[in-house]
């Protein structure tokens, strides 16, 4: 069964959802028959990648708030991360685009390391204040999850993957997803948001249940002969 999770890089409540749905998952006992994939979402597209303002600041601008109240916002969501064990550091933050770690979260999923790339660049933005708009920065965490080297460049230099990118937006809109985190599993049920752990656990019991219905076991008639088994016996 296939689970979707359009995501932002720079959305706090994306690696919280991150860190609930995997909880969930690792208490299912069918987990090892879900496939994960990570799909782009930008929270704001034109927004021009700026070092020199704190993400307080940006928040305050664009919504309009007092630095102070975007403080307590911020504040407000370090705490929800702590407690599912993760550490935000809205002070080192850097404003960046997430356009470019997109595209790397793409050249990543080729490689099968999608999962990788989501969880190092959460942990590059919320947590270590690194530029994730940066070229080099990208390309550091690009080769420390696994990634060639040369293909990180090759990706960054040109607009490869721009179009994946640019796919999973227009995919996202088309299912009426405004907002993210949004989790799409076996393209019957959706969760959006953050959600508390049991309500992916009891999605995704629902979601296997009717997967299962539409994709049977193959009961096959066996005619039986000498063999060896995967625990090295043969006979």
């Amino acid at each position: 069964m296939k689970v979707e999770i359009w995501s932002d890089v720079m959305c706090p409540f994306c690696y919280i959802g991150k860190r609930r749905f995997e909880q969930a998952l690792a208490g299912f006992e069918h987990q090892n028959q879900v496939e994960i994939e990570w799909k782009s979402f930008q929270l704001n597209p034109d927004l021009k990648t700026n070092p020199d303002i704190s993400i307080n600041q940006y928040l305050a601008e664009i919504k309009g708030f007092t630095i102070d109240h975007a403080k307590q916002l911020n504040n407000h969501v370090t705490q929800m991360a702590a407690n599912e064990g993760l550490t935000y550091n809205f002070d080192k933050a850097v404003v960046a685009n997430s356009f470019n770690a997109h595209r790397l979260a793409h050249l990543a999923k080729k490689h099968g390391l999608g999962d990788a790339a989501e969880e190092a660049l959460f942990k590059a933005y919320f947590t270590e204040g690194r530029n994730i708009d940066d070229n080099e920065t990208l390309i550091e965490i690009g080769v420390a999850i696994g990634l060639p080297a040369n293909e990180i460049k090759q990706a960054l230099e040109t607009q490869l993957y721009a179009d994946e990118v640019k796919h999973d937006i227009a995919e996202a809109q088309y299912l009426g997803v405004r907002g993210v985190p949004f989790f799409v599993l076996n393209r019957k049920y959706a969760v959006s948001g953050a959600q508390e752990t049991g309500i992916f656990s009891d999605t995704l019991s629902k979601a296997f249940a009717d997967w299962q219905l539409e994709n049977p076991k193959p009961m096959l008639d066996i005619i039986e002969g000498e063999s060896c088994g995967p625990d090295g016996d043969c006979g």
